[in-house]
Order: C-alpha cells, then structure tokens, then sequence
C-alpha cells in the first residue's frame, strides 16, 4: 500500500486501522469479561493485537512518522487519537 506524502493515510486503511485499536480499548475494558473468563478476554486481545500488527506490516515503511512511531511503541491510544485528528 503506497501512502501519500505527507500525514495523510488513505481512509480504507485509517477506519480499519481506527477499527481495531478502539476494538483493543473495548475488550480492554471489558469488566464483565476480565470477571467471569479472563482466557477469553485474553485471547481476544490477542486476535485483536496480530491484527493490529499485520496492518503495520502491510503498510511497512508506508506510515507518516508520528503514526509508526505510536504503533511500533504499542501507544495504541496516542495512535487512535492521531488518527481522529485529536493527536497535540
């Protein structure tokens, strides 16, 4: 996938990728879960997370620098926020 210059991801990639981390925050959150099968909340995150990371690998050397820098750190929530638009 060939981004263009600059900050900008095209929006098929950003809404997937905007998807999957407020997915990773919703399971995160998930009390009810954690509470009465913490293996299944796990195993979500886990599915969640390889997805998070083969969009990375798709994207390669593709991302504007703030976007990589976020996701190789495992900022996730810092990399939900530039991706809104909110990112300071």
């Amino acid at each position: 996938m060939i981004f263009p210059p600059m900050n900008s991801v095209p929006s098929e990639f950003s809404g997937r990728l905007r998807d999957l981390l407020e997915r990773r925050l919703a399971i995160i959150a998930d009390q009810e879960i954690r509470e009465k099968n913490p293996a299944a909340q796990l195993e979500q995150l886990r599915e969640v997370s390889e997805k998070i990371t083969a969009m990375q690998e798709e994207a390669k050397g593709n991302l504007p620098p703030r976007l990589k820098h976020y996701l190789e750190r495992a900022s996730f929530q810092k990399a939900l926020a530039w991706l809104k638009g909110e990112d300071a």
